[in-house]
């Protein structure tokens, strides 16, 4: 390891949607953090480790800063605002093309306290502007508060990503490695398995169901010839959405294991036998004993 090697945590802040799982996804070369066009598709904080010869970086993945509703919302908030004072850099992460909302003000607001580290504006979706527009909306972000420096980019397409890792890097503090170098994250190989069936559920549904989803990895085993199985129920609130998910003679929930699989094997490298259950868990998102269960939530 060299001399003038560079190590910290990173903690990626920002409202629901603005593409901080797509960003550490599109950095890691792995889709270790559910992604979904629908808002608030992460819900516990996550680890991904970058390391390079020069460098290890642990971004700090967190759910969308927003205005709770369940018990399970409350939790999101709170894991997202515990990441700040604990990071060694933060990336304040929005969607620059649309102009800023009451709670992008409201997040700028928060990280404007002495006690946060430095703040890394982040302008995602740059893409989907004209140049005039992105300077006028780019200009109204970095209004928001002093930054300690501010990066145009594209996560979806990997537009300056590169630019932004070493502008991360550079305001990093010498040290050393935290974790081995082939770590990617410190979720376990379930954790993982329950958040791409959930990515490919909260696709494939619509409306309110997607937040009404939570998966559980009941068994995950190899079998002979290198085969990996898994069986995962996916919990819904109520009846209705147990039939949504089920579909027609079991037609959606068999679209769901098919995408499940499709994305499954390419991350474990292997067959994958995936069995899905449909059961219902009523209002689970409120209830603090189920949401302990499985591990949405850890103990005070």
């Amino acid at each position: 390891m060299p001399p003038d090697h560079r190590s910290g945590f990173v903690a990626l802040i920002g409202k629901p949607n603005v593409g901080k799982s797509t960003l550490l996804n599109a950095w890691l070369g792995e889709r270790i953090a559910a992604v979904s066009a629908k808002p608030q598709t992460t819900r516990t904080r996550l680890l991904g480790i970058l390391t390079r010869p020069d460098a290890q970086v642990i971004f700090v993945d967190t759910p969308g800063i927003h205005k709770p509703r369940t018990k399970l919302g409350e939790h999101m908030v709170k894991v997202a605002r515990q990441a700040i004072p604990d990071a060694d850099l933060v990336l304040f992460m929005v969607d620059v093309s649309e102009l800023p909302t009451q709670a992008d003000m409201a997040i700028a607001q928060m990280l404007a306290n002495p006690s946060t580290p430095p703040v890394i504006l982040v302008l995602n979706k740059a893409d989907l502007l004209s140049p005039d527009e992105l300077e006028a909306h780019a200009a109204a972000y970095e209004s928001l508060g002093h930054f300690a420096g501010a990066e145009r980019i594209s996560a979806l397409m990997g537009k300056n990503l590169d630019k932004l890792l070493e502008m991360v890097i550079a305001r990093l503090p010498l040290g050393p490695r935290y974790y081995p170098e082939d770590q990617l994250t410190d979720q376990s190989e379930r954790f993982i398995a329950s958040e791409l069936i959930r990515e490919q559920a909260m696709e494939l549904l619509q409306q309110e169901v997607p937040h009404a989803l939570a998966v559980v990895v009941e068994e995950f085993k190899e079998r002979p010839n290198n085969v990996l199985y898994i069986a995962a129920t996916i919990y819904t609130e109520k009846e209705s959405q147990k039939g949504i998910v089920i579909g027609r003679n079991g037609s959606m929930l068999k679209q769901i294991g098919t995408k499940a699989r499709e994305a499954l094997e390419p991350f474990f490298g292997r067959k994958v036998y995936l069995d899905l259950w449909v059961k219902v868990r009523k209002d689970w998102r409120r209830d603090e004993r189920f949401l302990r269960e499985v591990g949405l939530i850890g103990a005070e």
